[in-house]
């Protein structure tokens, strides 16, 4: 355990929360590094998207919130006055799991950021 922490007894849930400002945070400084200046071209930005992906994955991690398991999702895609619906499904406990979502748009092209932290007992 790291800074002293207790283990939570099982079925407790977590002691310490998921934390989605902080999180949400990364998600704004990873996209807007990444895209602020990019224009939408499909093979750059299929690469892009797996980047993002990878640094946001990392950044969440070093924040060391124990016990919580990271899903990473991003979509970049061009703007165009079309629309774009996303949803996604999964077990799920509303008493600790928990997700932060960003949504970037520039000139030419949108993003779509979802970080999941999903505790696992």
């Amino acid at each position: 355990m790291e800074g002293g922490e207790t283990p939570a007894e099982p079925g407790s849930g977590p002691a310490r929360r998921f934390p989605v400002a902080a999180v949400e945070e990364i998600l704004r400084d990873v996209l807007g590094s990444a895209l602020r200046e990019r224009r939408y071209e499909p093979g750059p930005c299929r690469e892009a998207a797996k980047d993002i992906a990878e640094v946001v994955k990392a950044r969440v991690k070093a924040l060391a919130v124990p016990r919580y398991k990271i899903v990473v999702v991003t979509h970049v895609g061009q703007l165009g006055g079309q629309s774009l619906q996303i949803s996604s499904r999964c077990l799920w406990d509303p008493e600790s799991d928990t997700f932060s979502s960003y949504v970037f748009k520039n000139t030419s092209l949108f993003a779509v950021a979802n970080v999941y932290g999903v505790y696992f007992e």
